[in-house]
């Protein structure tokens, strides 16, 4: 695959960050998140059976909160992440697969969902992101999404000075959700809710409209 199509190779230390991070991800993140993970899982339905999308599965934290009806497919960028994550999708249809959220290895509509859980944020770059979630969406369908986004026009000094260092280790902290929507205009915002650390952390359902715009 040639190198434009791996856009995850511009930040290489971003990579190799997550496989060292991989044995103490969970420590840092799971109870910090447990809550807001699982408000925003309640998003998918629960009554008519899909085919989901989880792109940034990390070491599958999302797993045991997903509900037993739908097909997964669940994709991450580090090997070390997903070999935590194996474990946790017994009970589920799930499969897993090493790729890039930014190049998805996928045809288009091939989901009725797609969740994106601190992902968005992560990557170089987010409007490629969520671009390749709705190019892989059905029309209709619903992206759920949970991260950190700065608001419009709000300054966040110190979020913004220490982001040059820490979007090379572990995450963005610059990302103003509102821009990265304006990328994809087949999407309309169905909810956008604060989660946690005062709004900084966001639970965000998109839709995926039907027919042209």
């Amino acid at each position: 695959m040639p190198a434009n199509n791996q856009p995850y190779r511009e930040n290489p230390l971003l990579r190799a960050s997550y496989s060292l991070l991989a044995p103490l991800y969970d420590f840092v993140v799971a109870r910090a998140l447990a809550n807001a993970r699982a408000q925003s899982l309640r998003a998918l339905p629960s009554d008519a059976p899909g085919r989901v999308l989880v792109s940034g599965a990390g070491t599958g934290l999302d797993f045991p909160l997903l509900p037993a009806l739908h097909h997964y497919v669940a994709l991450d960028f580090s090997a070390a992440m997903l070999a935590y994550a194996k474990p946790r999708g017994k009970g589920l249809r799930v499969d897993i697969i090493l790729g890039d959220s930014m190049a998805l290895p996928f045809a288009d509509a091939s989901f009725d969902h797609v969740v994106l859980h601190l992902i968005v944020a992560i990557v170089p770059q987010p409007q490629r992101c969520l671009a390749e979630a709705a190019r892989v969406l059905k029309p209709g369908g619903t992206i759920i999404l949970l991260d950190k986004f700065l608001r419009p026009h709000q300054h966040a000094w110190l979020r913004r000075a220490l982001n040059p260092l820490v979007r090379r280790l572990a995450t963005r902290m610059d990302v103003v959700f509102e821009e990265v929507l304006c990328a994809t205009p087949e999407l309309e915002v169905v909810s956008n809710v604060p989660a946690l650390a005062g709004g900084w952390f966001r639970g965000i359902v998109l839709r995926k409209r039907q027919g042209p715009m």
